[in-house]
Order: C-alpha cells, then structure tokens, then sequence
C-alpha cells in the first residue's frame, strides 16, 4: 500500500527556517501577547486553542505538523510509515521510535512508558479528556523497549496518527502526572499549570488567565537553540490592544488571533513597527446549536444534558430558519475582508474533504425563513414580535467570548433573527473563561449554559477523522465527564457514528474524502447543528525585528518558537 493511501500529503522531512543566534537565549526577552490568556497548559484538560499553543512551547508530541500540512518528526526519529515497516501492512498498529538522548527539561530521559502513560491519562473513563478522539479505536498502547512504542488499533486504521501526532496530542511525563489519572486529573494544578516537558522553554510562573514566564529548556536537545532566554506570555485584553502593542507601539515581538477589521489591521501596520502575517487552513466561525435544555430551572447536573432536549432548537426547521435569516456576505465583509470566505461547510480544506454541494446557506432569505417557522407552527399568537408554539416562546441566550468582531457578528444576527420573530439576548464572555474548561465554571463553551454559541476552531494536520469524530454519541461534556468532550452541541445520531466507524476502516483516500464531506453535511446541511459562518484565515501580528516566524494553520502557531530570533 503505498503512503498516499494512509495520510494525504508527502512526509515530508523537518526543515526549519535558519536561525540567526550564536547561543541559547542570545537573543534575551520575547513578548507574547494572546489577548484570549491561557487558563492552563495541559492540552487534555481543554480544547482551547489558546491553551494548547501556550503549552506547545514546553510539553511537544512524537510529530506535528509543519506549515503545509506535512507531519514532521519531534521526539521521533522517523515518521512510521507501511513503506519503512512502521506501520504494519494490514493498518492495525503504529510503533515509534523516540529519538535517542531526549530529555526532560528536569533532566530525566524521556522513554516509551512516558506515551503509554499519556495515553492511559487520556482514555481514563472518568478523566473527561478533552482530546480522546485522538485515541479513537486504539485498542492498547505498549513499550516495547525502553524507546519503542506501539500503538494497537480495534481495527485497519489508515490514518494511523492520532495519538502523539500534532499539538493537540503532546506526550506528558509519567513521573509528573502519576497520580493525576481519571477524576483527580482537574485537581494537579502544579503539573497542570507548570508541566515538565521537552520543549524549548519552561515555565517558571505561571498566572492563570494573566501572565506566564518561561525560560529556556537548559536541557533542550539543541544545544544552541532557543534563541531567546527568557519569555513573557501576557494574556488577556482585546484584539486591537494586541495588535497595536506589536504593530504601533512595539511593546510585544508577537500577537496572536488579530481577528479585527481589515481596515483596522491596515491602520494598525502604518505604525511601522510590526506588520500582519496570514494563512487559510481550516478554522471556522460557525455557530453551536445546543440541543439540550440550558434551563436554570433545571437542578445542577441536569442542565444541558441529553436527559432534556432543548424546547425548540430540538426542531430542524427553526435550526434550518436561524441559519436562512444569516447574510454571509455582510459578515465577512464587517469581520475579515479578503481574511474570510463564506461557508457552509465544517471541513473547508483541503479540497478531498471540502463538500462542493454544501452551499444552499449562502444566500440569505429573510422571507423564506418566516415561511419556514410559519410552516412549523411558529405563529405569534400574542402579538408581542415574538414568534411561540405550546406556550414556547422563540427567546434565545446567544453567548460569545468578548471580541470586536464577535460582537458585531452578533449584533447583526440579533437583527436578522428580531425579523423572523426571534427575541436574542446577547451575552459575551471573558475569552480566558469562556475557553477555559474549568469544570467548576458556569461560562465555558463547553458547560453551554445558553441556547446559541459562536466561536471557531479547527483540526491539526491535513485529515479531519478526529476532527469529525468530535460529534460521535457519547463524546458531549457532561457532568461525570469534568465537563470536558468535544460533542459541544450534544449532537446524536447513529447513523453518523457508523459513518466514523467506516472512515476508520477506509483506506482508499478518494473514499475517505467521499466519507468526509458526506459527514459535514451532516452535522451542517442536513441537521443545522451546526451552522457554519466564515472560513477564517489565520491573522496574527509580529514584530518587524522577529525572525524565524513561519505561521502555520495545521497545527500550533508556535511550532518552532525554538528558531524565533532578534534580527535586528
């Protein structure tokens, strides 16, 4: 079988950008800024990409994914591979080999029994692991030696890298998380907030939702690399604070996320300081239809899970009416320019995986979403501009994380949803909490304490398996799950699950593309679970003086902080 049939895309040898540094941390300060703080560094306990990029600067995985898509090794020595033996020939198990000589930043070798156990931490029932599709169909994880491990699948798994592939699946040191399995996961804060790991900087305080300080990994495996000594990772704020502190007044070398204006972005460069950097990958603002109830009339532990549907968006019709009333165009307009593109789609790359027939949401029809709901019953019957049915009004909590563009974006929903007869409260939300997964929180997208949410994210590496395996029965966060998965909706469907089970088994890759798109469509044109907005390019901001920055949408923005460097 050749490789092409098991991941789209060569693998492709590691090739950084030269590094202009004499020695480690010759290059002295680097400023972060990501206006969303990350929360914690421990990419299993939150989906946020905020989190996993701050926490891809120390704790890494096997192999990531480079700027186009290609996997690349880390801790490996090699990509595993059928061609050189890695990968066994009937797809049913992957093994790698750690590169000799890895370290800890404490020290300590880095071995095969640190992936097992990163895999038991993970697909511990009771451990609510934010990244378990990773691990969807393994069937064991075992050392083989001291540097080999073997990842075993239920079945023939043509996309066999899941598990330690990506910044979304980093290998966590067993010594540090020993007795952090299962429910006492949420409960480690020392090993959460301050991870040991092989990366090239540790941290040396950490503020939750405020500030991080890290230092370069004395033990990182090349000797002259970071270049720079010491970081400050400042979170919080807003977008255009962002921006202009690294593109007007030159206080921070990088800005993540300048989801602003394109205007504002243009005015913000003139500074001269800093200039904007872009990529299109497959992030994507869409809107959450919560499919359970989010009443606080409901006791704790009851409230938006599958034990009370939801008393209207239960309904195609008004899912399928909401996303009629929506018009693109004006969005992408407002919030991105020539950074956004209309979609439809979940999957908006790469082209095997994108549905061409997904594309009936780009039109807005004001008028035929009231004829819609009319159609379903919903009538106002009161006369107060509210459309109701059996004693339900249309009022919807429509929740955010505080952003300028956000906030527009519902702003304009909210009017276009007052003309069909839905009442919208808006609510927005600090960025840190929102995507913050704390268990204990009423405010994170995962929780869903309302009706409607809007927010973007997206998959590492170029095949979207794990990415679609997100909304596979039983994956919704819940309260014996520490109110972790990836399921944010509570979307079901059986049907959908034996379509994930067939991609798992497929390895033809016209056949998964087949598959792919036929499950978008799904959970976005057939259901309206999900409705997507714009397919976002990747704007971020840094400083004329930074060099070494390759922004990259496939999988951690940081990917190679390690060749950040002073140019000037």
């Amino acid at each position: 079988m050749k490789m092409k049939t098991v991941l789209m895309g060569a693998v492709a040898s590691l090739a950084f950008a030269p590094a202009a540094m004499a020695e480690r941390g010759s290059d002295g300060q680097l400023n972060i800024i990501y206006w969303q703080a990350p929360s914690i560094l421990n990419p299993y306990l939150s989906g946020g990409t905020k989190d996993l990029e701050a926490a891809s600067m120390i704790i890494e995985p096997l192999a990531r994914y480079d700027d186009t898509g290609a996997l690349v090794p880390y801790l490996a020595e090699a990509i595993p591979t059928v061609g050189n033996g890695g990968v066994s020939e009937d797809l049913t198990s992957i093994t790698w080999k750690i590169k000799a000589g890895m370290m800890w930043s404490d020290g300590s070798p880095v071995t095969s029994a640190d992936a097992v156990f990163t895999a038991e931490y993970c697909m511990h029932p009771e451990g609510g692991c934010a990244q378990a599709s990773k691990f969807e169909g393994v069937q064991s994880v075992e050392a083989i030696d001291d540097l080999t491990v073997k990842v075993t699948f239920t079945g023939p798994k043509p996309n066999p890298y899941g598990p330690f592939a990506g910044a979304q699946s980093p290998i966590i040191q067993a010594a540090q998380f020993a007795d952090c399995l299962g429910a006492k996961a949420p409960e480690c804060t020392d090993a959460n907030f301050m991870p040991i790991g092989t990366g090239p900087f540790v941290v040396t305080d950490f503020r939750t939702n405020d500030v991080i300080q890290m230092s370069a990994n004395e033990n990182y495996r090349d000797p002259a690399k970071p270049a720079f000594a010491t970081v400050t990772f400042k979170g919080g704020g807003d977008a255009t604070a962002a921006g202009r502190a690294v593109m007007e007044t030159g206080e921070f070398d990088y800005a993540w996320n300048m989801q602003l204006a394109p205007d504002v972005l243009a005015a913000m460069a003139e500074g001269g300081v800093g200039t904007p950097v872009s990529a299109f990958g497959t992030l994507v603002e869409r809107l959450e239809m919560n499919l359970t109830n989010p009443s606080a009339d409901l006791p704790e532990g009851e409230r938006a899970t599958v034990a009370h549907p939801h008393p209207f968006l239960s309904e195609f019709d008004v899912r399928h009416a909401l996303s009629m009333a929506i018009d693109r165009d004006l969005l992408v307009e407002v919030g991105y320019g020539q950074a956004g593109r209309p979609t439809c789609n979940l999957v908006p790359g790469p082209e095997i995986y994108a549905s061409t027939d997904n594309t009936g949401c780009l039109t807005q029809d004001i008028e035929g979403a009231k004829a819609l709901l009319e159609g379903a019953g919903w009538t106002d019957t009161n006369g107060n501009g509210i459309r109701d049915k059996d004693g339900v009004e249309l009022n919807i909590l429509f929740q955010t994380s505080t952003n300028a563009v956000r906030q527009d974006f519902q702003a304009l929903i909210k009017e276009w949803w007052g003309e069909i007869g839905v009442e919208t409260e808006l609510r927005n939300l600090d960025a840190s909490v929102f995507f913050g997964g704390d268990p204990g929180s009423p405010d994170t997208f995962q929780k869903f304490y309302a009706d409607v949410e809007m927010y973007a994210n997206n998959f590492d590496g170029t095949d979207p398996q794990a990415y679609l395996s997100a909304y596979k029965c039983g994956n919704e966060p819940r309260p014996d799950s520490q109110w972790q998965g990836e399921n944010i909706n509570r979307f079901c469907d059986p049907a959908y699950d034996a379509l994930i089970d067939e991609l798992g088994a497929t390895a033809d890759i016209d056949k998964r593309g087949d598959l792919a798109r036929e499950m978008n469509n799904i959970v976005t044109r057939d259901t309206m679970t999900i409705v997507p907005l714009v397919d976002r390019g990747r704007v971020s901001a840094k400083a004329n003086s930074l060099g070494g920055v390759v922004l990259n949408t496939w999988d951690s923005e940081l990917w190679n902080v390690a060749d950040w460097h002073r140019t000037e």
